[in-house]
């Protein structure tokens, strides 16, 4: 295990939210940025110390090692980075009781590697995005941190999602397979990567599954609006083109026996058993909260593809 720094003060909400590390591959100007570099050295299981706000106020852990991936929806903050980088994996959790190292320098300082230190001699944190710390100076984190530490890491590994742990291997098996091209292949990596990042861009804008209420991701489904196969390259990545929902839920949408207004009441097909919602526990006069304008748009052509 190894343990991380990053610096998240433009991007935590996403990011934290999301369940993921991104950054560019270069500079603005093309050269290399170790603090980039980082999140190729990455892997499953180290713990990550978010730092925003001059706070330690997440921790995470990886679940998956570094992917090329398409820059996340960040909105505005993202318009100087380029649109391809390097993304990695992470559930988060916040802290309840978030910690100042500044208020706590006289410990932290003397413990940082000498190379790519997080704090200045200040106490305040550096301006660079992910580096890694010793541990020693991550077991200081901890004992800050305190009690709530341990609980929290034992939730997050209960949740780690265990279909993302296993990619890597997927990908591995695919590459060995001989019964199919080299072009299907790649059509095959690209394809599960882009369900990767697809599930990322959905998770900033929608937490629970809209019926069940569920939140813990592993249980989640990140279900297309307009499907895959009918998208283009962008809408296939656009967060606003999905919504998490159980995986009973998702059967429902997926198979336009349901679907939503722009107001968020749910939608009934003719053609469904009302048994099925009786058995499954779901209301017939429910409204699911308000939409987001590109949502909208996505659900529109969900209404129209399926008869609502």
């Amino acid at each position: 295990m190894r343990y991380w720094w990053v610096n998240q003060n433009k991007t935590h909400k996403d990011e934290i939210s999301g369940g993921f590390l991104w950054s560019p591959k270069v500079k603005i100007t093309g050269g290399k940025n170790p603090f980039y570099d980082y999140m190729k050295e990455v892997e499953p299981g180290d713990i990550v110390f978010s730092y925003f706000k001059k706070q330690i106020g997440a921790i995470g852990i990886a679940t998956a090692k570094v992917e090329t991936s398409p820059k996340p929806d960040f909105g505005k903050v993202g318009d100087k980075w380029s649109s391809e980088g390097w993304l990695v994996k992470v559930e988060f959790t916040r802290l309840e009781n978030p910690i100042s190292p500044k208020d706590h320098k006289e410990i932290l300082l003397s413990l940082m590697p000498e190379k790519h230190a997080p704090l200045k001699e200040s106490g305040d944190g550096k301006e660079f995005y992910l580096t890694s710390i010793p541990e020693n100076f991550a077991k200081a984190l901890i004992d800050l941190i305190g009690a709530e530490f341990h609980p929290k890491v034992e939730i997050l590994i209960n949740e780690i999602d265990v279909t993302e742990l296993e990619n890597e291997f997927v990908e591995e098996a695919l590459a060995g397979r001989t019964d199919i091209g080299p072009t299907t292949k790649s059509q095959l990596v690209k394809s599960r990567r882009g369900q990767g990042i697809f599930k990322t861009n959905v998770r900033l804008n929608e937490q629970t599954c809209r019926i069940t209420g569920i939140s813990d991701p592993k249980h989640l489904i990140a279900s297309h609006i307009k499907p895959w196969s009918e998208s283009n390259d962008e809408e296939k990545l656009n967060g606003c083109n999905g919504l998490l929902l159980a995986p009973h839920i998702d059967h429902l949408f997926d198979r336009g026996l349901i679907s939503f207004s722009d107001s968020g009441d749910l939608l009934i097909s003719k053609t469904l058993d009302r048994k099925i919602l009786i058995a499954w526990g779901i209301k017939e006069e429910v409204n699911v909260g308000k939409f987001k304008p590109e949502q909208i748009f996505f659900l529109q052509h969900h209404r129209n593809k399926f008869g609502f």
